[in-house]
């Protein structure tokens, strides 16, 4: 488990289908060590600071194992940073991860707090209108981190696991109720039961419920 990519961008306004669309999902591969603080990492910033950012989702985390599926189905390259993502990691998919994973890596500490929701912006960047779509189903959706020791991290650093939760809710398990097995309430009950889920996702899965 290491990092093979740090990306960081700030928001820029681009011109997609003939209007204006300002982002941050444009990430590019930077050398050397970087900071990760409480809410960002350093250099790095957000156009939405209501779905993006903030102490929840502090960095946010690709597998580079997808990338050779997402050039079988679209026959085009995705390289490191492709999908928005501040870390493109090996060996931390989805189905690896859970929600509350605490890492050490380079001289920070890091938690996993949510799987990342693909927004409209994913689809603009690359001209593909159904790749949001096509996330959500593989359940290729990547996660974020909250940060809970501040430090510097750099390319090749690895990730090592040093507590997990008893629940042991793995990203994919987590994304199978949000996006497919959306009535099973008993699951939903053990997934807000989990402290480390970030507040956005336990408050979405209890309105869900109530409803």
């Amino acid at each position: 488990m290491h990092i093979v990519s740090i990306n960081i961008g700030m928001p820029q306004t681009v011109t997609i289908d003939e209007k204006p669309l300002t982002t941050g999902i444009y990430k590019q591969p930077v050398n050397g060590p970087i900071t990760v603080t409480k809410t960002h990492c350093i250099g790095d910033g957000q156009a939405d600071l209501i779905h993006h950012g903030g102490p929840d989702k502090a960095i946010c985390a690709y597998a580079s194992e997808h990338f050779s599926f997402w050039e079988q189905v679209y026959h085009r390259s995705f390289t490191p940073g492709a999908f928005g993502e501040n870390l493109t990691l090996f060996g931390l998919t989805e189905n690896q991860v859970c929600i509350g994973d605490v890492y050490e890596v380079g001289t920070a500490v890091i938690q996993v707090s949510q799987p990342r929701q693909p927004c409209f912006k994913l689809a603009k960047r690359h001209g593909l209108k159904d790749l949001p779509l096509k996330v959500q189903e593989t359940g290729y959706t990547g996660f974020y981190f909250r940060v809970l020791q501040e430090g510097s991290i750099q390319k090749g650093d690895p990730l090592t696991l040093i507590d997990r939760s008893p629940l042991a809710l793995s990203i994919h398990d987590v994304n199978t109720i949000y996006y497919i097995d959306k009535r099973n309430v008993a699951a939903m009950k053990t997934i807000v039961a989990e402290p480390a889920l970030s507040e956005d996702w336990r408050q979405s899965f209890i309105k869900r419920m109530e409803r």
